[in-house]
């Protein structure tokens, strides 16, 4: 079974994201790159009931090379995400206060110094329909400047990695910003921090790891 490992890990980290919250039933998917192949997470099942057969491989193209399912539906996003970044993995999440930031804000505040983590200020992708090369190109723009993370306009986040434990920790992280800021929102309006505050926290060394060279001819 090719990618039998990444595949493996696929079941694993959708577990975890069932259980955390960042998705339920079968909505957000998964994906690990290996050189020019990528396994992926199919469409229309449970992230929490998968199994490592479940998951199909596909190329840089698209084009499916093994699996018996289809590949999900936001698999052209997956690809067009590491045409344009050194990511290794990415996750995509339908998570309550993202999905409610996303639906109301053009992006996500630095209410919090751990907004570097992600490249800095969360930017909100423009709408358009799940699956599609604009929706794509949306996520594509929003991630520009070495973002690490996303939201989707009244869709949900993506959050990439070097690793899929690196992009899912990204996406844990995400979803505590976003769940802080609209926590905050009853309470007051939150403080946001300035570029000189954020500047400060990066000369004491909080920058986000650097992502691995990419392996084979993604494009």
């Amino acid at each position: 079974m090719r990618l039998a490992e990444q595949r493996r890990e696929l079941c694993g980290i959708g577990r975890r994201m069932a259980a955390s919250g960042l998705v339920s039933g079968a909505s957000g998917n998964i994906s690990v790159r290996h050189g020019d192949l990528v396994a992926v997470t199919p469409g229309g099942v449970m992230l929490d009931r998968m199994s490592a057969e479940d998951c199909p491989v596909v190329d840089v193209a698209g084009h499916l090379v093994e699996g018996e399912r289809a590949p999900s539906s936001e698999t052209p996003m997956h690809l067009a995400i590491y045409g344009c970044t050194d990511a290794a993995a990415i996750v995509h999440t339908h998570s309550t206060y993202g999905t409610v930031v996303a639906t109301t804000m053009t992006e996500l505040p630095p209410i919090h110094y751990n907004t570097l983590l992600l490249g800095g200020v969360i930017r909100v992708a423009e709408y358009a329909t799940y699956g599609t090369p604009e929706l794509a190109a949306s996520v594509r723009a929003a991630l520009e400047g070495g973002r690490r993370a996303a939201l989707m306009a009244n869709h949900g986040g993506v959050a990439i990695g070097r690793d899929l434990d690196d992009a899912y920790e990204n996406a844990r992280l995400l979803e505590w910003l976003c769940g802080v800021y609209v926590r905050a929102k009853m309470v007051g309006e939150p403080r946001i921090l300035t570029e000189e505050e954020l500047v400060k926290v990066i000369e004491r060394g909080l920058a986000p790891p650097v992502l691995p060279p990419r392996e084979g001819p993604v494009t």
